[in-house]
């Protein structure tokens, strides 16, 4: 134990080098984060009804990760992962909580963010898509988080519809031509399932996602001279199953077999819901490629890191219409959003940074959303700039085709869903379940289930008993790992320490 407390000691050391004294400036940085998108939902992870050519593009000339883990296993508090650099045991924002009339629990204004740190470094930054840290003019707002310029969705409440009637400009509120209507509704009662005229009222005239991917592009345009950090949180493929006809079609006869949805299980109802599904993440993909192509145009291929992934695993089977079974979304892996199960939090990643990252090139180096801010400041050569108490680690080196020392262990705690915690140390996977139980009289369970992920990536088999060292050490990490929170009690973790 003493041997695996003491590479933890050091594990918050950074490996710079990734610029050279040669460079004449850093790159730009392209960061996509999809929303709800399955480890096995793109063309490159295996995906086979959906068409995803341009990340299978981003992989083919880059880096593709087989082992990724997204923040935390729902939108929120993986993004506040992502953007602090701090582990779910020491972050502000550990679960989606909605401040009203709009917004989610806030970042503070002591939050030190990706955005802010290279903010320090000469970059110009831009978020576009969905937020979720903060409320507008709250501390949490990304205009007071780092980000220069702001286009999309504040509150993750209001992107449960892609026809919204506004959208948030920096502080000021953009008015759209969409006609109000609520994105949880069932079909009319006695409406015919299948036929067009029944989901009236379910789309509107601007799509939200391509004003969102136009102001990206612009961000682009304008920023072409100087070093930029593009964060796009699409909303992509969040419910609700929203899509314009022209993608739709796309699939018209892809699927024989495509049952409407009617409601009942949240959202909208949809004629086509297999088809609206891979036409959504079907368009995302295309506006990826826009994106691509116009850095291509203005000549910043070279100069650019384009890193894409997904905030958390896919809507568990049949929410609001969306069938993961069907399409496998999630390959081999247990669970879906939710879970801190491998398929809850194990996400797709992709970079490509031409010319530095090896083309075709695969990593199987455990790495998750923490990793980003240390990664990217040394990658722009800010090495020196990158927080101690952050818990990610940079793993520039592994992009860089470098020798690195593997993560000594990655943390995850989740108080929804029941109360969840886990701790992956190499090959192995503790999980424990039933923190917060939802029942007064049940109490939490502590066990910890044991699993050996490079035998049993499915986790279906619970060695916990044949292993009780290593079980020791997961008990340990999770005692000390998590820092207990006034705004996000977990009193069966709280009391432990």
């Amino acid at each position: 134990m003493r041997g695996l407390l003491g590479i933890i000691g050091g594990m918050f050391v950074a490996v710079s080098g990734a610029m050279s004294a040669e460079d004449v400036a850093p790159p730009n940085i392209v960061l996509i984060v999809a929303d709800d998108l399955g480890y096995a939902e793109l063309g490159c992870y295996g995906q086979e009804k959906i068409r995803t050519p341009n990340v299978d593009r981003l992989a083919r000339e880059g880096m593709r990760f087989t082992q990724h883990y997204s923040g935390n296993a729902v939108c929120a508090p993986s993004r506040c992962v992502l953007m602090t650099g701090m582990h779910p045991g020491h972050a502000i924002v550990r679960t989606n909580r909605e401040i009203k009339p709009e917004g989610q629990h806030p970042l503070p204004p002591e939050s030190v963010t990706v955005a802010e740190l290279l903010k320090e470094q000469g970059y110009t930054t831009g978020a576009f898509g969905k937020w979720g840290l903060g409320p507008p003019g709250s501390s949490g707002d990304p205009l007071h988080q780092g980000f220069d310029r702001f286009f999309g969705y504040n509150c993750q409440r209001v992107a449960h519809n892609y026809y919204p009637t506004y959208l948030w400009s920096n502080d000021e509120r953009v008015e759209l031509k969409n006609e109000a209507f609520s994105p949880y509704q069932k079909l009319p009662e006695g409406a015919d399932p299948h036929d067009p005229a029944s989901y009236r009222g379910t789309h509107g005239v601007e799509y939200a996602p391509d004003l969102i991917a136009e102001q990206a592009r612009q961000f682009v345009r304008d920023n072409r001279d100087r070093p930029f950090f593009l964060y796009y949180p699409t909303i992509v493929p969040h419910l609700a199953l929203q899509v314009p006809e022209d993608s739709l079609e796309e699939y018209a006869s892809a699927f024989p077999e495509d049952p409407p949805y009617v409601g009942g299980h949240g959202y909208l109802p949809h004629r086509t819901p297999r088809a609206a599904y891979a036409a959504m993440v079907t368009r995302m993909d295309a506006q990826v490629g826009r994106l691509m192509d116009l850095v291509e145009e203005l000549g910043l291929t070279e100069r650019t890191i384009f890193i894409f992934s997904s905030d958390n695993g896919p809507a568990y089977d049949q929410l609001g219409g969306t069938d993961s079974d069907f399409f496998e979304s999630n390959g081999p892996l247990r669970g879906h959003k939710g879970s801190l199960y491998e398929g809850g939090i194990r996400v797709p990643c992709v970079v490509r940074w031409k010319g530095r990252i090896e083309a075709g090139s695969i990593s199987d180096r455990v790495t998750g959303f923490e990793d980003w801010a240390p990664t990217l400041l040394d990658l722009t050569g800010a090495a020196k700039a990158i927080p101690a108490e952050m818990d990610g680690i940079s793993f520039a080196p592994t992009l860089l085709g470098k020798s690195q020392p593997p993560r000594p262990f990655l943390y995850r705690e989740f108080p929804s869903y029941g109360g969840q915690q886990s701790v992956r140390i190499g090959d192995w996977k503790g999980i424990r379940q039933n923190l917060a139980p939802r029942g007064k009289k049940d109490k939490p369970d502590l066990d910890i289930e044991l699993y050996n992920l490079a035998e049993d990536v499915g986790e279906t088999t619970d060695v916990s008993a044949e292993h009780p060292a290593v079980v020791a050490q997961m008990e340990e990490l999770m005692r000390s790992q998590h820092t207990p929170s006034e705004a996000f009690p977990l009193p069966a973790l709280d009391n432990l320490r």
